[in-house]
């Protein structure tokens, strides 16, 4: 996303912009992103476009509105992840290559215990359903698979936390574990009296921790942070979930 926002940031001046200049954007660009992950992304190229009007690099005429900057987004996305997908699908990547330590064999263990498993992302829905479907676990959860249908005004994660509450009333309420990295999901489930977990994990090695995201949780409110699932069983453990 970082680098997608930073050329419609500079506009024509990309090419040709000083280090002094590139490193202003990059850093606000930087900080944008760590305040807005876990939204949807439709949300976050809405405030995009604030960004590229604060700067003033990009002529009004010239800017796009938020769909558009989801679109180059969106392609350049869709572009790298079906490059992937051809390559698991051929054998040159491997589940462990794609997702982060452990996390699929968590949730199996929990699906096992019978824990009812949930999906949302700030992700196009139809993206997310596929995605899942492609790599294998998406019948963990049996049809709950939540994303984005192009609607700012609808947040996935707090329409499923809603869901999740209607059904199981608001009185068993602690019993709703959330695992995120976005500070959206945190609160919203903080505001309800579920258990949090900050998942904040160096996303290039898909392990080990990212003390920014680390520090971005906690203020969140997270009752525990994790770097990845390398030690699901403690955790389990932790969160009194039996499995045999």
């Amino acid at each position: 996303m970082a680098p997608v926002m930073i050329k419609a940031i500079l506009g024509e001046k990309y090419k040709d912009a000083g280090m002094d200049i590139y490193q202003k954007v990059e850093e606000r660009v930087k900080e944008f992103i760590d305040k807005t992950t876990g939204i949807q992304t439709l949300v976050q190229m809405k405030g995009l476009v604030d960004i590229v009007r604060e700067f003033g690099y990009v002529p009004e005429e010239n800017m796009l509105d938020e769909f558009g900057y989801k679109k180059i987004y969106n392609d350049g996305l869709l572009e790298m992840v079906r490059v992937r997908e051809r390559k698991y699908a051929d054998g040159e990547l491997s589940l462990d290559d794609l997702t982060v330590k452990n996390a699929v064999p968590f949730l199996q263990k929990m699906y096992d215990a019978g824990i009812q498993l949930y999906l949302a992302s700030g992700s196009d829905e139809t993206d997310v359903i596929e995605e899942a479907r492609i790599m294998g676990y998406d019948h963990l959860f049996e049809g709950r698979i939540y994303g984005s249908v192009g609607d700012v005004t609808i947040e996935a994660k707090r329409i499923v936390l809603n869901r999740i509450m209607e059904k199981i009333g608001q009185d068993v309420s602690t019993q709703v574990i959330t695992f995120g990295d976005g500070p959206v999901e945190i609160r919203e489930t903080r505001k309800r009296g579920g258990l949090t977990v900050g998942l904040a994990t160096n996303e290039l090695r898909r392990y080990e921790l990212n003390p920014s995201k680390r520090t971005r949780l906690i203020k969140a409110g997270a009752d525990i942070i994790i770097p990845d699932f390398s030690q699901y069983s403690r955790l389990l453990t932790l969160l009194n979930i039996v499995t045999e």
